[in-house]
């Protein structure tokens, strides 16, 4: 099986507005954060995936642990595609800074 990294992009707006809400935001989050989501602004999230059978078994990880309401996205895209965007506003994450696309190509 080849390697060829991708991107898993998540992006959500869930509901805030009463206490159990922000249960199930908060546990959405840290299921992110615990399934090695890296946050890249506030309600989008991302993580490396090897190939396009590991973005399946991620997708498929993040359906089952889905909030009850709100709006939940996902976005699969290669990583020359993710190393094309631009940042317009501000500057990169830590994390993003902490591993360059050439250093994933060269494993």
């Amino acid at each position: 099986m080849i390697n060829r990294f991708m991107r898993i992009l998540v992006l959500f707006d869930l509901p805030v507005t009463t206490k159990r809400a922000r249960k199930y935001y908060t546990n959405f989050r840290k299921f992110l954060i615990k399934d090695g989501y890296d946050m890249l602004q506030y309600s989008v999230y991302c993580r490396v995936v090897r190939n396009h059978d590991d973005s399946k078994k991620h997708i498929t990880r993040l359906k089952t642990n889905l909030p009850p309401q709100g709006s939940v996205r996902v976005m699969l895209v290669t990583e020359k595609q993710y190393s094309s965007m631009e940042i317009l506003v501000g500057t990169k994450t830590a994390s993003e800074n902490f591993l360059c696309p050439e250093e994933l190509l060269e494993v």
